[in-house]
């Protein structure tokens, strides 16, 4: 199993705030790591520096064994294809149709027909499951389960190694969020895709994790699968997952391959 990204002892200070403390893992190939910690730990400053856009103060980011940090502005854009991105709230253009939404990757990266584009966008919609026809509607017409799809539709367009996916079940319920982690994985599976995932949600981190990082005040507390850490020595990761309520005993968890 080789690396697809490896953090070596990266720090990101904004003046004389240091958010993020020596962080260093790495992330396998196709494989689903999930970065958790409460709000202000720096989760998603250590994202924006994942993918390219932050630089760290100091520190190595390899992607497919290259540290991006030396990398200029029109280098660091042939990184960034590397990824796919599936925000929050899926960042859908209310204002355009869901086709719109998700052909705009290859609007702006490809020199394809309307018809090339068309006809992979109707594919990529019937990959995940939305019913024909879908592709007419605006985002104000779709569920939060919906919404989330083609977001993700739209992440996968330039076909990226990496899918990295922030707060995925933000805001959804508990059904649908389960949803969402199966989708998750089949598209791991499906496309042998690496899976970045900044959550709060520990069911979900039980149920996708290969690996799960505990950040706590921008430094890395304990690494390992979700049973190390909720069984572990490691004091501060168990009491973080009990505090969550959760009783990750009764979680059903992913298939590991």
């Amino acid at each position: 199993m080789t690396d697809t990204i490896v953090l070596k002892d990266v720090r990101k200070d904004f003046g004389d705030q240091q958010v993020i403390k020596g962080v260093s893992f790495a992330a396998a190939n196709g494989e689903t790591t999930v970065i958790i910690g409460g709000s202000g730990a720096g989760k998603t400053t250590l994202l924006r520096m994942i993918v390219a856009l932050e630089k760290p103060t100091s520190g190595q980011i390899l992607i497919d064994n290259e540290d991006i940090v030396p990398l200029k502005p029109d280098q660091l854009n042939r990184i960034r294809t590397k990824f796919g991105m599936v925000y929050q709230y899926a960042a859908l253009l209310d204002s355009s149709t869901v086709l719109e939404n998700v052909a705009f990757p290859l609007v702006e990266h490809t020199k394809l027909s309307k018809k090339e584009i068309r006809d992979r966008v109707l594919e990529k919609l019937k990959i995940l499951g939305l019913d024909d026809g879908v592709e007419k509607k605006f985002p104000s017409e779709l569920s939060g389960g919906m919404r989330k799809r083609v977001g993700l539709a739209r992440a996968l367009m330039l076909e990226p190694k990496i899918l990295v996916y922030d707060e995925p079940t933000s805001g959804l319920d508990p059904l649908t969020s389960r949803l969402v982690d199966d989708l998750i994985d089949e598209m791991r599976e499906r496309f042998d895709i690496t899976s970045i995932v900044i959550s709060h949600d520990i069911a979900s981190c039980f149920r996708i994790a290969h690996q799960a990082i505990l950040l706590i005040r921008g430094k890395v507390v304990a690494i390992g699968p979700p049973d190390e850490l909720a069984n572990g020595e490691n004091e501060e990761a168990r009491e973080f997952i009990k505090m969550s309520g959760v009783d990750v005993s009764g979680v059903s968890r992913v298939k590991k391959t």
